[in-house]
């Protein structure tokens, strides 16, 4: 009895150093990890810090960065509505359009100060600005990691922690938590995943985030009450959004549109690249030939073009050991960068036939002139022809669901002039080989240039002249009646810019706007009818001759 005790107790004993042995094993381990880890983010540490001490020269562009409303240069009533949108009592959701370069974020980030500023306003001085690149923003469709709307880190994944390896599932929240409070800027926000964007619309809704885990049960007693907190009553996300695009308007979805301001920004003038050149070469401290700002002018479109072309060329003079930008310097920056020049914004020095300034829009907000020229060569009974260069063949329109092509609006517009034409003149326009052509660089698209087309056509087959200061647009009905079009006030700037003196528009479009000091140095004529614009643009030797157009043969009268 007393040898199986003792037989029993060796067996105890040896287990129980077995045991030991083992834990004592598994402590050492993890001490000697612990100390592994330590010695190698000490290592680390000291990497991070010697990379931190070091730092290259602050870029020009950052160096000029606006820092203030004065700073930011061409906008000033892009600025004045965003101000209006952010910095009251009820702050708006905002989309900003427009080019890039010319200080979306710059102008959000200097709003988003004054609006701490403001009495009456709900930001105060710890509103964040939180940015997020639609480009670049990491989207899982499984739902692992969301930077803008949040995830949560389930057990099952790797690194879950303590809280994992208790089953107990951790949210983590994304950038519309972060902006609670604040602003949430979304650069290029046309970017953003469909379901990123739907989900980001539920937010803006409910103003918190609600997030799921089929880890998580609201009647496990071992779950912190914070995370409780989190997934029964949602985590905090109101803020207001800004989001900037490059895109038109068109291309982003209804629904974020419609809970937003829209404002738009303007492509940079040469008066407003000029002002930004000479602010950056007042920092980098360089004297300017004579002739240089010019250049700049010519090629540069925005802030970001003008200051790096700035910069390479101080680079150029520094290599040849001067202090002065040259030309020859800017001249070498614009060749080596492959710049092509600005749209010419230039009318015709005298009239001519055959020959109009149309006006259209390039992106969102945009304006150009485009001139149209026709020509028209009789060749035969019902042998003629129409040729329509310079416009897009066909048009894509819809969504990321559905998306229709369908033949060009432009070349549907001018078989709308040509019926209008064959019923008022009396001549057969089958019998003429018709060739128009848009001499603009951009492809153009759209319907308005409809009554551009009609007094170009019309001024070649009767070889009267086209006033030269006279710009127009406006889309035309098969009865000759002028509709309403998109874009006309930056149309209008366009024709103001380029020197026109009378701009034709669609009655439709008028806006009290015109009245303003702004409009004030051109005469902005409302038109209804073909007659009215040919009455306006087509010079006249006698102010008494009427035009050989028989109206009565339309279905609708225009008189």
């Amino acid at each position: 009895m007393d040898f199986a005790i003792n037989i029993f107790s060796l067996i105890q004993l040896f287990f129980a150093i077995v045991i030991g042995l083992y834990f004592w094993n598994m402590l050492q381990k993890q001490r000697n990890s612990k100390v592994a880890i330590n010695r190698e983010s000490k290592k680390e540490m000291e990497k991070l810090h010697k990379m931190r001490q070091k730092s290259l020269t602050e870029p020009l562009a950052e160096k000029i960065r606006p820092n203030n409303f004065s700073e930011v240069i061409g906008q000033s009533e892009g600025l004045d509505s965003l101000r209006a949108a952010l910095c009251g009592p009820n702050p708006q959701h905002v989309i900003i359009y427009g080019p890039p370069g010319v200080g979306k974020t710059a102008a959000a980030r200097v709003v988003l100060e004054e609006a701490k500023r403001s009495v009456d306003c709900p930001f105060d001085k710890d509103s964040k600005f939180v940015e997020l690149d639609a480009t670049i923003a990491r989207f899982d469709e499984r739902g692992i990691a969301d930077p803008l709307i949040g995830s949560v880190h389930d057990p099952i994944y790797q690194g879950a922690g303590a809280m994992g390896a208790a089953g107990i599932p951790q949210p983590k929240p994304g950038a519309v938590t972060k902006a609670h409070g604040g602003i949430l800027f979304i650069d290029e926000i046309g970017e953003l995943h469909h379901i990123q964007m739907n989900k980001l619309l539920k937010v803006l809704e409910d103003r918190k985030v609600f997030l799921e885990s089929s880890y998580y049960h609201d009647e496990d007693k071992n779950i912190p009450r914070h995370i409780h907190e989190v997934f029964q009553n949602g985590l905090p996300a109101d803020f207001r959004l800004v989001g900037a695009t490059t895109r038109n308007p068109q291309e982003i979805p209804p629904a974020i549109r419609s809970r937003c301001l829209e404002i738009y920004f303007n492509i940079l003038l040469p008066k407003d690249v000029e002002k930004i050149a000479l602010t950056a070469i007042d920092k980098v401290d360089f004297d300017i030939e004579e002739g240089v700002i010019e250049v700049i002018k010519k090629y540069a479109i925005n802030g970001r073009q003008a200051v790096n072309m700035i910069q390479t060329a101080c680079g150029i003079a520094r290599n040849y050991n001067r202090e002065r930008i040259r030309v020859e310097d800017i001249e070498r920056v614009v060749v080596n960068g492959q710049y092509s020049p600005r749209p010419s914004e230039e009318i015709p020095e005298g009239p001519q036939i055959g020959v109009v300034n149309g006006l259209a829009v390039m992106g969102a907000n945009i304006g150009t002139v485009d001139q149209l020229e026709v020509s028209v060569t009789k060749i035969g009974p019902s042998m003629g022809e129409l040729n329509i260069t310079g416009v897009a063949e066909e048009e894509e329109q819809g969504n990321n669901y559905k998306k229709i092509r369908r033949k060009s609006m432009v070349k549907a517009s001018a078989e709308n002039v040509i019926t209008v034409l064959r019923k008022v003149m009396d001549i057969d326009l089958r019998d003429y080989y018709i060739h128009i052509d848009f001499t603009s660089d951009a492809v153009v698209d759209g319907p308005s240039a409809g009554v551009t087309m009609a007094v170009a056509l019309y001024s070649a087959l009767t070889g009267k002249a086209v006033d030269n200061k006279v710009a127009m647009t406006g889309k035309i009905s098969i009865n000759g009646m002028v509709r309403p079009i998109g874009g006309v006030i930056p149309k209008v700037r366009a024709a103001m810019r380029a020197g026109v003196e009378r701009v034709l528009i669609p009655k439709g479009n008028w806006q009290e706007i015109f009245k303003s000091s702004e409009f004030s140095e051109v005469d902005i004529i409302q038109i209804e009818t073909l007659k009215d614009a040919l009455d306006k643009a087509i010079i006249k030797e006698d102010e008494d001759v009427e035009f050989d157009l028989n109206y009565d043969l339309l279905s609708t009268s225009l008189l």
